[in-house]
């Protein structure tokens, strides 16, 4: 019996160790989704970049999270031997694996704010210091109890701040951050005239939306696999995943009018917005926080665009930051028994915890942004900036017409 019940136990870790792994392969997929979005969307001559950046970004973060995120968020460390490390079929290793590329994914999602003006370097040692000390800071309030913070809020509404699969701990968190290297980085050149907004249509729609499909199919590793075990999966999370992401389409082309960019942003808007609560809304309450995560998006693109004059290229602050934050809130509005959720959430905690993720995001935004502007500076030259970070930046066009 003992042998038997030894090899059951194996047999549970190891389907663990495979689920959580294709988990992570899912997620880590996405960042191509990620660089086709960006490369479909900034012009011709920024299209390499792009794809480098999201490439590079994605290596300095493993570094920053391996060495210094991952011991902030959860006091792991990998300096033991690889017996060790390789226990329960090196399950915490593949765990590493998973939430190190959601941590990856805050990098990406700023590469697409600042797009076409961004240096090179300064803004890759920006994407080491924000997943090594800045995101990993809310993601361990979050996910892992730091601080005494959840604890709090339990205790006094009854709930912690739920975020089962990143709303604001990854969206928002990124999101909010990309508005202060935004900000911080200014205006492309040409972007305005006279008070008035000049068009830099996308330079590859079939590439945008090839981007914006690989995201959505990757992110049902996101929202699913966020369960981490087997046991703990559930078939709720897929049907609200899915009818969020059908929400945001249907809003985003209603209220885009048919914009092709809007379609295609739709359902990612609508798939970050239903992170938060996937495991507990209804599949009809999900379908309307991802429709109006999808109008959310439309709107304030546009304003931001043409009102405030936020030079934001991939309007990432918009689909991340605001649709996360709706995200968190909704959470604790669609969550709850009374519309159909499981409940056990609290609203109270949900605007607190959102709020904080905000507070952190901006606040290390500044303090990382700024010191490196302040140092070495953010932005491509004017001469740089005109013949396109390709050629400036890696000496090479994305296309040859050499025959």
């Amino acid at each position: 019996m003992e042998s038997i019940s030894s090899a059951i136990s194996q047999l549970s870790q190891s389907a663990n160790t495979l689920f959580i792994l294709l988990g992570a392969v899912m997620v880590f997929a996405m960042h191509a989704g990620f660089a086709f979005l960006e490369v479909g969307t900034v012009r011709r001559k920024n299209q390499v970049n792009a794809l480098a950046k999201i490439m590079s970004d994605f290596g300095f973060s493993a570094l920053a999270y391996l060495f210094v995120g991952y011991w902030l968020a959860y006091g792991i460390t990998f300096y033991d031997s690889a017996a060790v490390l390789s226990r329960d079929s090196g399950y915490e290793l593949v765990k590493f694996f998973f939430l190190m590329t959601f941590a990856a994914a805050i990098p990406a999602i700023i590469s697409g704010g600042i797009a076409e003006r961004g240096r090179f370097w300064p803004f890759l040692i920006a994407s080491a210091l924000v997943v090594g000390l800045v995101y990993p800071l809310f993601e361990g309030i979050a996910w892992n109890g730091n601080f005494g913070v959840q604890a709090w809020l339990e205790e006094r509404f009854g709930a912690p701040f739920h975020d089962f699969a990143g709303s604001v701990v990854v969206h928002g968190v990124g999101g909010w951050l990309a508005l202060v290297a935004v900000v911080l980085l200014g205006i492309r050149h040409g972007r305005y005239k006279g008070g008035r907004l000049v068009a830099f249509p996308p330079s590859n729609i079939p590439f945008l939306a090839l981007g914006a499909w690989i995201l959505c199919i990757g992110w049902f590793g996101f929202n699913v696999m966020s369960a981490q075990t087997l046991d703990g999966v559930s078939g709720l999370v897929a049907m609200n995943s899915l009818m969020a992401m059908v929400g945001g389409i249907i809003t985003a082309l209603i209220v885009g009018r048919n914009d092709p960019g809007f379609i295609h942003n739709g359902p990612l808007a609508g798939l970050v917005a239903v992170c938060a609560g996937s495991d507990l809304m209804h599949p009809l309450g999900s379908l309307v926080v991802g429709g109006v995560a999808g109008a959310l998006f439309v709107w304030t693109f546009t304003l931001v665009q043409n009102r405030w004059k936020i030079d934001d290229v991939l309007g990432v602050w918009p689909l991340h930051g605001l649709c996360g934050v709706w995200g968190g809130v909704a959470a604790g509005i669609f969550g709850s028994e009374a519309l159909g959720g499981l409940g056990g959430i609290s609203l109270a905690s949900q605007l607190l915890g959102t709020l904080l993720g905000v507070v952190i995001a901006v606040l290390g935004g500044l303090l990382v942004y700024g010191a490196i502007k302040a140092v070495v500076g953010l932005r491509l030259s004017a001469e740089e900036e005109f013949n396109g970070a390709d050629l400036s930046i890696h000496q090479i066009e994305a296309t040859s017409d050499d025959r």
